[in-house]
């Protein structure tokens, strides 16, 4: 197990150390906690660890004028024993649209070798083929070396710098942590002070999904995901099939963002989020 849960570590790291450009959107290469969820460790479909549990996702925005805007959105999250996976989220438009709210619901099934978007305001199903993902079984005993703390410096000048957190409880699972501090050094962008941004990610032992992640950077605000009331069960195989009142279209539909003015749960136009994204995380 431990060797699994190098590669899923080395593996996460590798998504969020990817720093940023000059002038371009916040370091650590955009925030996605979902890390692909069906897919989450090094694109490979992760087997034999069922659960189910609901990500939490609290933003803190803060502007120059000293004002702040705080969201929050929940996801249901589920995944079975082959891998498939399944998010629902409620969205909630804007008062002054007349929209009821609404479910949102991403079916990734690298069984069949599809993907598919429910959208409860149509009871359209929108269905899309997806490559075939090698799976990784829990088992698998292949794993590079151990992570260790290091520093490197970024193209952009920045330092990086991550520091294994160890092991210990973490919404009820086993959970490693890591911390990866990105220093901008003052002028590199024209700042007349460094600029610091953090992230500590904790990721459970047992089914390698991020379980916690706290991030912090003084140009946007901070970013909280939580997956909270996890269950190690096996999910209900409904959530992973369209239901028969839903119409299937082919060809898919992106929504990853949502409705156009939705902005996820909150109701409000995406603005621009931590580490250099507009809106939330995509659900998948």
């Amino acid at each position: 197990m431990k060797k699994q849960l190098t590669v899923a570590l080395l593996s996460a790291a590798a998504v969020f150390a990817q720093g940023r450009g000059p002038g371009g959107g916040a370091g650590f290469g955009g925030f996605g906690p979902g890390f692909g969820r069906g897919m989450e460790m090094g694109g490979r479909v992760v087997t034999g660890a069922p659960y189910s549990g609901v990500e939490t996702l609290t933003t803190q925005e803060k502007f120059a004028d000293g004002n702040v805007v705080n969201t929050s959105r929940s996801t249901q999250r589920a995944r079975d024993g082959q891998g498939r996976t399944s998010s629902t989220e409620t969205i909630t438009p804007a008062a002054v649209s007349g929209k009821a709210p609404y479910t949102r619901t991403t079916i990734i099934d690298p069984v069949a070798g599809y993907r598919y978007e429910l959208d409860s305001s149509t009871m359209i199903a929108y269905q899309s083929r997806m490559p075939k993902m090698p799976p990784r079984p829990l088992s698998s005993t292949s794993a590079p070396p151990a992570p260790t703390a290091s520093t490197r410096t970024l193209p952009n000048g920045a330092t990086q710098t991550v520091t294994p957190l160890g092991t210990q409880t973490v919404n009820g699972v086993q959970a490693t942590g890591t911390e990866i501090t990105e220093t901008i050094p003052a002028g590199a962008i024209g700042n007349a002070q460094p600029i610091t941004s953090t992230r500590v990610t904790w990721i459970s032992n047992d089914l390698h999904v991020p379980v916690q992640i706290k991030s912090s950077d003084p140009r946007v605000g901070t970013t909280d995901m939580e997956l909270s009331n996890i269950s190690t069960g096996e999910p209900s195989a409904t959530l992973f099939a369209v239901p028969s009142t839903y119409t299937i279209q082919s060809g898919g539909r992106g929504m990853g963002r949502g409705p156009r003015g939705a902005g996820g749960a909150s109701g409000r136009p995406g603005g621009p989020g931590p580490f250099g994204r507009r809106g939330g995380p995509p659900p998948q």
